[in-house]
């Protein structure tokens, strides 16, 4: 059994580049960069940084192009795919992608500029910014209960104290 996976945990460098394939399939392509700290041999500490490009189909490119901004911390899965071609003078050439299966946008505000709706800004022509990010918020709210103050929990002190039989259990 074969496995070609990629986790990548970053920051975006770059706005994502949005476009459409001729089917009508939304793509875009942006890069994120993940660093690497270590110790030399001589005991100095150093960072190196890895910058890696993605790829998003369909929806998930949709959602890249709607909440990335430069500095967002994502979380990517994936797989690695190389594609080649021949540029103009004949010189045959590589790029390796990480075809993006899922995202995980970072928390509001990791590293994002300021004054962007903390990295939730939509670049959609076809929505207002300022709505999209609105939008979120409202859908993430809506999904906690709320307990009002007068709301009392049943008691169970007053519950008979009957065992479950193991027939009434349906399965």
């Amino acid at each position: 059994m074969n496995l070609n996976k990629a986790f990548i945990l970053g920051n975006v460098t770059r706005e994502p580049e949005v476009r459409n394939l001729p089917s009508g399939q939304q793509v875009t392509n942006f890069s994120i960069a993940t660093n690497r700290f270590y110790t030399s041999g001589s005991g100095e500490k150093k960072q190196d940084a890895e910058f890696h490009n993605i790829v998003c189909f369909g929806k998930l490119a949709d959602i890249s192009a709607r909440y990335l901004t430069k500095g967002s911390l994502v979380l990517i899965e994936g797989r690695i795919q190389t594609r080649n071609w021949t540029n103009t003078a004949g010189v045959k050439q590589y790029k390796t992608e990480i075809i993006a299966e899922s995202m995980q946008l970072g928390p509001k505000g990791s590293g994002a500029p300021a004054g962007n709706n903390a990295g939730y800004a939509s670049k959609s022509s076809t929505s207002k910014p300022e709505q999209d990010g609105a939008d979120l918020q409202q859908m993430q709210a809506n999904e906690i209960p709320v307990i009002e103050e007068d709301y009392t929990p049943p008691s169970f002190e007053n519950s008979s104290n009957d065992e479950i039989d193991v027939k009434d259990i349906p399965f």
